[in-house]
């Protein structure tokens, strides 16, 4: 017979003292993207109704992104996802709601304070995994968000607001791409990122002069031969600096 979750997180207080860093957690905002929708990976854990985003907590002698990477990682399998760090969570009442059946001195019970990451990954190569504290770990279509626990509704809305925002001075693409695509492959990510249309011609002239793009020799054959469309390369040394140092302008 499978513990409860009051059982689970009883067992967990007792050596999180040792191993983890109080009053600190990292929740993950984790958007997936197809050519057709974005998603956004949500747990349930057990014995609740309310979901939730994957999160943790940072070992005593641990980095903070490598815990945001080992959290990821536990939860998809995958390392290589685009991962930013973009705000901090520190209301009073967080989770006060949530551990209100427990004792005082449970460690889960203490003021957290959380590190807000988002990430980026391509949803069809990523297997979502449960943990032995969760029921179901899936992706989830971002126009039809369930009911969530503690502030994570609001941390996932500040994880999108932040994304859009970054578009305005970052690539994005480099992992959410096959390494070979054209520019209306390139396009529809960002207007699915953004949420909107965007205008074919502004969007070329942009990308260009951001001169983060190798175009190939050869089009991309498909039917007619004088419609096939270019294709393009991200040049990595190029979106490395430019992931550094910023783009011009923005959308």
């Amino acid at each position: 017979m499978e513990n409860s979750l009051k059982e689970l997180v009883l067992e967990f207080s007792k050596i999180a003292w040792n191993e983890y860093l109080p009053h600190l957690s990292i929740d993950c905002a984790v958007f997936g993207y197809n050519t057709s929708n974005m998603k956004v990976l949500l747990v349930k854990l057990k014995d609740q109704e309310l979901w939730s985003l994957p999160g943790g907590y940072i070992r005593k002698k641990e980095d903070i992104k490598e815990a945001a990477k080992r959290i990821l990682a536990d939860r998809t399998g995958a390392n290589d996802i685009y991962l930013q760090q973009f705000s901090v969570f520190a209301d009073a009442n967080r989770s006060e709601d949530f551990f209100k059946d427990y004792e005082d001195g449970l460690w889960n019970k203490q003021r957290f304070i959380s590190l807000g990451f988002y990430a980026l990954a391509d949803y069809e190569k990523v297997n979502p995994v449960t943990d032995v504290f969760s029921s179901v770990c899936e992706w989830i279509d971002i126009n039809d968000l369930p009911d969530m626990m503690m502030d994570h509704r609001i941390i996932l809305d500040q994880a999108l607001l932040n994304l859009r925002k970054e578009l305005n001075y970052k690539p994005i693409g480099y992992n959410l791409l096959p390494d070979e695509f054209t520019m209306p492959e390139l396009q529809r990510l960002y207007e699915i990122i953004l949420g909107k249309k965007l205008n074919r011609g502004n969007f070329y002239r942009k990308m260009i002069g951001y001169d983060i793009l190798d175009k190939m020799d050869e089009p991309r054959m498909e039917g007619k031969a004088h419609k096939a469309p270019h294709i393009y390369r991200f040049n990595v040394k190029k979106y490395n600096i430019a992931l550094q140092d910023g783009l011009k302008e923005g959308w």
